[in-house]
């Protein structure tokens, strides 16, 4: 394949430096990344390494505490900020380009360009920074699968390999991780050695007994350690993240917010666009593989079927779910991208269209990152506001405190639940909706100075109580 290999250096180069510097550059917005920073911060400043925490004092059951020991490293590394609580994630992304990447090229194909690929996929560069369980999730996804494949080609060290990433995934997202890898590799296998060649391929290749009992050795003890904490965690988190999240039309057991609830079947149209412009590709390269013999290669080439199975292992998981999210494609985008590479393998002519495909991407996120800056990104976050605020003066938020608030205040922005807490101070600084803060002044006879944000619908009132 004739492409400038010094042009797909300098591309991969662009899209991961251009995601590591806009980590800084946009605040941790509500919900989502606010609140996982949030319980990143938490942990660092209580200690408590063993449950995240929803707010002090109340326990997150709704994932395992990965993501979060990852920020929290980030703050350990860099302090409170939005790039300590990014930047591990962002590692975690380049170790699953790096592992796809040696990968395909060990298996006689491009590994630079599955790694341009990845890169420039854009659900993994959003994802590949992002304060979420996803990408810690992909990594474990990543590592098992490979890990599985390449055994099964003779090495049982990297046997051992797929089942710490399969720990990974257990301390990611927990047993959606087996889920996931069993709808990717059980297919596959009995493809390729029928049903009871697959269970003799199983006990004769595997070391199932030693990886199960490292599976188990590396993620059983934080469960036990988190049921014994807060007990009633295991029943939660295995049953209703993992049954009724999915299978309940609108599941209102959800603890910590509200359950999404898409038309069955959305998991397709949400890879389509999320894992663009590649996704796009894929088919339109199909099609042109069809006349060229893509029967023939999915019936000869095992490393083929392989991804193929692995990217629709989430697609196939989730097609009957409603309560789902676009990063739910993303364990299976590094297949994607191997994928993209072998179908590319023999086409011989000029691939500038390879090279403008890839670098949509990281146009768009700078296009984003200038968004962001011009405020845009305040509409969701407090930072600004919280920057106006007077150190050492008591802060309360007057109805809803998100996510945001509570990590640009370090915790010191208190909910307000009671008037009269007011009463005993001489400064009080307010932040909420204008006429509900205006309800209070009126109430309590406030002197104030009003600080408002453009972009947010939310005060802040820098009071004082003169009663």
């Amino acid at each position: 394949m004739r492409i400038n290999r010094l042009h797909l250096w300098f591309l991969l180069g662009a899209a991961l430096l251009i995601r590591l510097l806009s980590l800084a550059a946009y605040p941790l917005m509500d919900t989502t990344e606010a609140r996982y920073g949030e319980m990143a911060r938490l942990m660092f400043e209580t200690g408590n390494w063993v449950t995240p925490q929803f707010d002090y004092g109340v326990p997150f059951w709704g994932k395992p505490p990965l993501f979060t020991w990852m920020s929290t490293i980030g703050i350990e590394a860099f302090g409170v900020n939005e790039f300590a609580v990014r930047f591990p994630h962002w590692l975690a992304g380049l170790a699953v380009i790096g592992l796809i990447a040696r990968f395909i090229h060990k298996q006689g194909f491009s590994g630079l360009l599955t790694a341009v690929v990845l890169a420039t996929c854009g659900i993994f560069s959003i994802s590949a920074g992002a304060v979420m369980t996803d990408m810690a999730l992909t990594l474990g996804m990543t590592l098992a699968m490979l890990g599985f494949y390449q055994c099964w080609q003779g090495s049982k060290a990297w046997g051992y390999i797929g089942f710490i990433g399969l720990a990974i995934g257990m301390l990611a997202k927990g047993p959606l991780i087996l889920v996931l890898f069993g709808i990717a590799v059980l297919p596959w296998l009995i493809l390729q050695h029928g049903l009871i060649g697959a269970i003799k391929e199983l006990s004769a290749r595997f070391p199932l007994v030693g990886g199960t009992a490292l599976l188990f050795a590396l993620s059983l003890p934080w469960y036990l350690l988190a049921e014994q904490a807060t007990p009633g965690f295991l029943e939660y988190f295995i049953v209703g993240e993992h049954f009724s999240r999915f299978v309940v039309s609108g599941w209102e057991g959800d603890l910590y917010g509200s359950a999404h609830d898409e038309v069955r079947g959305a998991i397709w149209w949400f890879w389509l666009y999320s894992a663009a412009p590649w996704s796009v590709v894929l088919p339109l390269l199909f099609c042109w593989k069809q006349k060229k013999g893509l029967k023939h290669l999915l019936k000869q080439s095992p490393l083929f079927s392989f991804l193929l199975f692995w990217l629709i292992s989430p697609m196939l998981l989730f097609t009957f779910a409603g309560n789902i999210l676009p990063a739910y494609v993303l364990p299976g985008i590094p297949a994607l991208a191997g994928l993209i590479a072998i179908l590319l393998d023999d086409i011989d002519r000029d691939a500038l269209w390879v090279k403008l495909t890839a670098g949509v991407v990281p146009v768009l996120l700078v296009a984003a990152a200038m968004v962001l800056q011009q405020g845009i990104g305040d509409e969701r976050s407090d930072k600004v506001l919280l920057a106006k605020t007077t150190p050492k003066v008591t802060t309360y938020y007057v109805g809803k405190r998100p996510f945001s608030g509570q990590f640009y205040s370090a915790g010191q922005a208190k909910k307000l639940t009671d008037w009269s807490e007011i009463d005993k101070l001489r400064q009080v600084q307010l932040i909420g909706k204008q006429h509900r803060l205006d309800e209070i002044v009126q109430s309590k006879k406030l002197n104030c100075i009003i600080e408002t944000n453009p972009h947010n619908r939310r005060s802040l009132y820098k009071c004082e109580n003169n009663s």
